[in-house]
């Protein structure tokens, strides 16, 4: 993990973090709460905070921040990230690349997201098959002020059964390459404790388990359950005794349910999601992350992908799409998540489209990036503009409850009450 951070360190930009008050001057925020506008909208920040709102006096060494013509908002969230990855259709060169490539690949990557306006991410599974946990040497060093990132909440190697959805070394000639515990490839209970104190060990803040099978990886099925009932409740019993909660990959229907009663609090993807599933969710407060928006992107490339992975694709995405319409019907609370780098990287927004296709209002999308997000992970510091919270603050030219695509072009970037971007 020193050498991943010493790799970062590499990276390090000019990043200007000052000491002095600034004053952000723009025509409105907005209340992602009420989806109203509010002018005007002249934040006052200091220590990395949102110190006041239209104040009456100010400090003497003020800093003036011209945003004039803009739209506040707070920074988004995404919390479904692959760092470490970049898909052109294949995963090919995962097998390739050591921890320190993979490093390098994950820190260009998070300065691309962060540039978006998505100052806090999930970062759901490395793809690199390393004992090094490339996310949260990345998170380490966005901690440290050492790269432009997010603030990312990593997780480490993802907990799948031998041969199912996580398991990377899927498809390799035999032997090729060995997997196991620490690499999250589980047999049975007890690698499932293994692989989760693996994970905590070496700093994962939650942690992410493969219920069902998957699209884009080479196992038949899609809707297979693959961890047991046992499997997941282990490994849900031993995150939670270490205060870490668990996310569900799961596409299929009684793995969805299964990974719910084990006590997960995010299902990822959702695809195959029952009626049953949907009032379980309801029940127990589970939060979907449906990841919907790569479907754009998956579409035009199925003739080049893999055939397993792409029958698979062109069964499940119609199928989601209703199921999500149901799901958003059925006031299931929902987080926004990408599954970048199938949407590429920077390019999260896209997904607010999609999510507004399925029946969401604009205000409504919003919110899964902003206080949904934030709920889910009982984060309390962020998630609106508002006085006392973190000076994670991003602006439009437009109001995006009339027009969500001017997301997809944020202009200012600030987090912690550092500016990353400022463009006119």
């Amino acid at each position: 993990m020193k050498n991943l951070l010493l790799l970062a360190l590499l990276f390090t930009s000019s990043i200007s973090i000052h000491a002095q008050s600034k004053l952000i001057k723009a025509d409105s925020y907005l209340n992602v709460r009420t989806g109203k506008l509010i002018s005007p909208a002249n934040l006052l920040i200091e220590n990395g905070t949102i110190k006041s709102i239209n104040p009456k006096t100010l400090p003497n060494d003020v800093e003036t921040v011209d945003l004039t013509g803009k739209i506040l908002l707070p920074g988004l969230m995404d919390m479904h990230v692959h760092l470490d990855g970049d898909f052109r259709g294949n995963w090919d060169y995962v097998y390739k690349e050591s921890a320190s490539q993979g490093t390098v690949r994950a820190i260009v990557n998070a300065e691309k997201t962060l540039m978006a306006g998505f100052t806090t991410i999930r970062s759901i599974g490395q793809l690199h098959i390393t004992p090094e946990l490339i996310d949260v040497a990345v998170s380490e060093a966005s901690d440290k002020g050492m790269i432009k990132a997010p603030r990312i909440i990593p997780s480490g190697h993802m907990i799948s059964i031998n041969g199912g959805h996580g398991d990377i070394s899927l498809g390799l000639a035999e032997g090729l390459v060995t997997v196991g515990p620490n690499d999250g490839i589980i047999n049975g209970k007890y690698d499932a404790i293994e692989a989760v104190r693996y994970q905590i060990k070496h700093g994962a803040k939650f942690i992410k388990m493969h219920a069902t099978a998957g699209v884009l990886s080479m196992e038949d099925a899609i809707g297979a359950q693959q961890l047991s009932k046992e499997e997941m409740k282990t490994i849900v019993d031993e995150a939670s005794r270490h205060h870490i909660k668990v996310a569900a990959h799961a596409h299929g229907t009684e793995g969805i349910k299964e990974a719910i009663r084990a006590g997960v609090y995010s299902i990822e993807h959702g695809s195959i999601i029952d009626d049953e599933g949907i009032q379980l969710m309801k029940e127990n407060g589970v939060y979907l992350v449906p990841t919907r928006g790569l479907a754009t992107i998956i579409e035009p490339m199925i003739d080049k992908m893999d055939p397993v992975m792409a029958g698979k694709a062109n069964y499940v995405m119609p199928i989601a799409k209703q199921n999500l319409i149901k799901a958003i019907k059925a006031d299931v609370k929902i987080a926004f998540g990408t599954d970048t780098p199938i949407i590429p990287h920077g390019k999260n927004a896209i997904e607010f489209a999609a999510l507004i296709e399925c029946g969401m209002s604009n205000k409504e999308a919003i919110k899964t990036a902003t206080t949904n997000s934030a709920e889910m992970l009982e984060l309390t510091d962020r998630g609106e503009v508002k006085e006392g919270l973190l000076a994670d603050i991003i602006a439009v030219d437009t109001n995006p409850i009339n027009d969500i695509s001017t997301l997809e072009n944020v202009k200012f970037v600030m987090k912690g009450g550092v500016i990353y971007k400022n463009e006119k």
